[in-house]
């Protein structure tokens, strides 16, 4: 097994799975972890809610009409991160050639751990394993030769919801060189990167549904179709033809947090309440990870579905509260709320090293050391007591 040194480990409904382990009370029920207004999207379901036909970034109201009888869990991403340090952890001690995909996936190249750990399948299934027994929670492991073969493979080892209920998973499934192009050709065309609404309705306009349709269809009817570049992609991994190493030193390029209203907000002073909330989350975030940005971005989403982006980058880098907030409360200003605001978003990018000094705000120019201070105070006490012992305040409205 010597050639397949690419393994991609994939949680089983991560997020529905940490909040069990908080509250043993969900268990076997049918879990969505998403806001459950009529603007909530669903972030994960339990398997129970995904015999259902719930499936992740469903409408919260196509899933309550799915699924009437599901329990809706607010996300708590800062719990989530937390768990997926403990498993990344468990994947590091086999290996440090590891990219991170998300909180609950990562793809190893184990090249190098077999004198240590045995064949790809035995790391494998010691990994699945140790998280298992560390960690309390599930997880599905693929192994291949390439990436995407291995991403496909851990989906072949995930549990699986039918009508007619629940069907344990494999947790491992292997796919061995001699097996490569039977198992890919099989897979319908969306398995592959690069296949979204837009290009499957063109190759399905072209007769072509599944990844074996498309590796028959001439190179240049896709490149006609579709363009060079995406032609010649789609071509090459339909054929299995892969070349993308695992990037352990691939940077992150930027930390956000947003949130969809429940119903359209008009009112600044509203939105600026929630610019403060969300840039809060982004400076933990960027702290926690030992990181500060010199671009902070607005977002903001109208009723009619349409985007508006503004950003300001700086001189040098910030990764405190005012810093964020108060420069996003700026690029608030060059915006018509007249339409309202159906989602506000906060990032932070251009991300790098703190530096020695931090760009701040006039109203704390003179007191920025006393802010980095109290960030640090704030994060020491969230990890101690949990993500919601401690925010920033807002002043009360008038009535």
């Amino acid at each position: 097994m010597a050639d397949l040194s690419i393994l991609h480990v994939d949680m089983d409904a991560f997020y529905v799975e940490v909040e069990r382990q908080d509250d043993p009370s969900l268990v076997g029920k049918p879990v969505i972890v998403g806001g459950d207004s009529e603007r909530g999207v669903v972030a994960s379901a339990s398997y129970e809610a995904r015999s259902r036909g719930v499936r992740s970034a469903m409408s919260s109201v196509v899933a309550k009409n799915l699924c009437p009888d599901a329990v809706f869990v607010r996300s708590n991403f800062s719990r989530y991160r937390e768990v997926s340090q403990q498993v990344h952890q468990i994947l590091y001690s086999v290996t440090p050639h590891l990219e991170p995909i998300a909180l609950d996936e990562a793809f190893l190249d184990v090249g190098g751990a077999h004198k240590l750990f045995g064949s790809s399948e035995e790391i494998a299934w010691q990994i699945r394993n140790d998280v298992h027994e560390t960690v309390g929670l599930d997880c599905s492991v693929g192994v291949a030769s390439s990436k995407l073969l291995a991403k496909l493979a851990s989906v072949a080892a995930k549990p699986q919801a039918h009508l007619d209920g629940v069907k344990a998973g494999l947790g491992v499934f292997v796919v061995h060189l001699d097996q490569a192009d039977e198992f890919l050709k099989e897979h319908p065309v969306e398995a592959l990167w690069g296949v979204g609404r837009a290009t499957l309705e063109k190759l399905s306009i072209l007769g072509i549904n599944s990844v074996g349709d498309l590796a028959a269809a001439p190179k240049e009817l896709l490149i006609q179709e579709l363009g060079a570049s995406h032609g010649n992609h789609l071509s090459s991994l339909s054929k299995g033809i892969d070349v993308r190493e695992v990037d352990s030193d691939r940077e992150r390029k930027s930390i956000s947090h947003e949130e969809t209203f429940a119903s359209d907000v008009y009112e600044r002073d509203v939105l600026v309440s929630e610019i403060v909330r969300l840039s809060d989350a982004v400076s933990s975030r960027a702290r926690e990870q030992g990181l500060a940005g010199r671009t902070i971005h607005l977002k903001v989403r109208r009723p009619d579905m349409s985007y508006v982006t503004r950003s300001v980058t700086l001189e040098s880098a910030v990764d405190t509260l005012p810093e964020i907030a108060g420069k996003a409360t700026e690029l608030l200003t060059q915006l018509d709320l007249g339409e309202g605001v159906r989602l506000l978003g906060v990032g932070l990018s251009k991300l790098g090293s703190p530096g020695p000094e931090q760009l701040t705000f006039s109203d704390v120019e003179e007191n920025n050391s006393g802010w980095r201070r109290l960030s640090m105070a704030m994060d020491r006490i969230r990890q101690k007591y949990g993500s919601s012992a401690i925010g920033p305040g807002f002043p009360r409205r008038s009535s």
